[in-house]
């Protein structure tokens, strides 16, 4: 058979150089593992394989064959428009389309308008199943389990080139990804991988990994998609220093803070850890990520500042996540601390996120039955700057008041400046100076644009509160934008989701499940 798989990693084409500069250095490299694993999967089966990602490069028709028998397409919700425009288009052709990844696990439902088949867990098994015709369209599939075994590193490079490479070589920007563990010990309410079970993979299978990149190509950056790296820290460490220390590829994660305690911070950098970017998320929740015990506000301010200016002092690289406007955030105060951070952290990168209900999490069975969840809004707007939901303690115009107060500080020239000038490897510098581009086009000029739209337009204002239930003119022509050529595939009526209805069980807390204490 003729198998396509596309993984939509941006539904956005770029429209200044700074975006460009972004997407093709940036998002690019935002490949995911297990499209990948499907490639050689299907390989494996004797199909005709075509991998290729999408990040805004080109007209993603021009990516695949126009006679496929079947398309797996892996996306982002924020992609999902993109996603099932190009579904209707092969289903038009007598295609058979799969969608996985992110999107559909958060919102099966919606996909099963537009998809034949929605995949949640996966695994070989599936989709010799899948390709071998065993399930009927309009299903809804999984194959029971979390998987821990994927295809090595040499068994993806074919498709890890087409992503990540230029011409067959690494780029400047480069990297691979792989996994050491699977799941998470914490159950974060708005995280997708909170009820997913933490497992370390396979010591033999990582360590043929790591060898086998640190021999073939040992300059190529491996950035460890793990939710949380390095739970079982000496474990983790130990297979890394299985390598020659000259040997060990650079890498980058995200864990939290209270795993990367001081005494630990010499085997990062001796493994040749060079960016970390550990979540905050709160001011006054999910404190137990951050190892502060149950500190809030100022106190764990402090902490948190002086934790990053140590971290930084081992690994050069730096970004710190944190949500605002989660429920226990209310006026001027988490904006004014946030802002503390960034200055007395220059040297990192603040990524700041709007909460956003995906399906699936504890915080959106919540918000679905508090009825705050602006149900009209497509699933595409499912990011920031665009709220999705109505906050508990601040009004759409103020919030997005403080919000522009915010970015201001990320993005200001002094700011800038005093990131340059902190003692980092080259390529750091070039990230901040890439980032800051991206985030001044691309978020803060929208935030504005909504700020000042809230501010004149009552009926835009009152979509927001809650008061009406009918999208603005304004998201109707983002989508056309966003979709281009394919506008015409999506409906008005196609844009407004199917949502999920919410889990029997109550919301579970946010502090973490019992685990191997890090």
């Amino acid at each position: 058979m003729k198998v396509g798989i596309i993984d939509i990693l941006s539904d956005q084409a770029p429209s200044t150089w700074g975006d460009k500069l972004h997407l093709f250095s940036i998002q690019k490299q935002a490949a995911g593992i297990m499209p990948q694993s499907i490639a050689v999967w299907c390989r494996q089966l004797g199909h005709e394989v075509h991998y290729c990602t999408a990040y805004g490069q080109k007209d993603p028709l021009h990516l695949l064959p126009d006679d496929l028998d079947v398309l797996f397409v892996a996306t982002y919700t924020q992609a999902s428009a993109l996603a099932y425009a190009l579904s209707k288009v092969f289903r038009q052709r007598g295609t058979l389309t799969v969608i996985g990844g992110a999107h559909a696990r958060s919102f099966p439902t919606d996909c099963l308008r537009f998809f034949d088949l929605v995949v949640h867990d996966c695994n070989k098994g599936l989709i010799e199943d899948i390709l071998r015709g065993h399930y009927d369209p309009s299903m809804a599939i999984t194959s029971g389990g979390q998987l821990t075994d994927f295809p090595s590193v040499e068994e993806r490079m074919p498709y890890i080139k087409t992503a990540s490479f230029r011409k067959g070589r690494p780029s400047l920007f480069s990297v691979v990804s792989i996994l050491s563990s699977v799941g998470c010990p914490y159950t974060c309410n708005f995280c997708v991988d909170w009820n997913n079970k933490y497992s370390l993979r396979s010591k033999d299978s990582l360590w043929r990994d790591l060898n086998y990149l640190s021999q073939n190509w040992p300059q190529l950056y491996i950035l460890y998609n793990d939710p949380n790296f390095a739970v079982r820290f000496d474990e983790t460490m130990d297979v890394i220093e299985g390598l020659p220390e000259g040997r060990r590829n650079p890498y980058l994660m995200e864990s939290s803070l209270s795993i990367l305690k001081k005494e630990r911070l010499v085997r990062l950098k001796k493994t040749n850890c060079i960016y970390v970017a550990p979540g905050i998320e709160s001011w006054m929740d999910y404190s137990n990520k951050s190892g502060v015990g149950r500190k809030q506000g100022q106190d764990k301010l402090d902490q948190v500042a002086e934790h990053l200016k140590t971290l930084v002092a081992y690994v050069p690289g730096l970004q710190f996540n944190l949500i605002f406007g989660i429920d226990s955030d209310a006026g001027a105060e988490p904006v004014m601390m946030t802002k503390e951070l960034i200055n007395r952290v220059p040297e990192g990168w603040p990524s700041l996120f709007i909460p956003c209900p995906y399906g699936g999490t504890p915080l959106y069975d919540q918000l679905y039955r508090e009825g705050r969840i602006l149900r009209a809004m497509p699933l595409a707007c499912y990011l920031s700057p665009y709220l999705t939901i109505r906050l508990k303690n601040y009004d759409p115009l103020s919030y997005y008041s403080y919000l522009i107060n915010l970015h201001e500080a990320v993005i200001s020239n002094n700011m800038l400046w005093r990131r340059l000038r902190t003692p980092k490897p080259k390529l750091n510098r070039l990230l901040h100076v890439l980032r800051h581009l991206g985030h001044r086009h691309r978020g803060y000029s929208v935030l504005r644009r909504i700020h000042a739209m809230l501010a004149s337009d009552a009926n835009f204002r009152a979509f927001h509160e809650g008061r009406s239930d009918e999208l603005p003119e304004f998201y109707h022509r983002l989508m056309d934008r966003r979709l281009g050529r394919y506008d015409e595939l999506l409906s008005r009526e196609d844009r407004r989701p199917v949502l999920e209805e919410p889990a029997s069980a109550p919301p579970l807390a946010v502090e973490p499940v019992a685990h191997t204490s890090p």
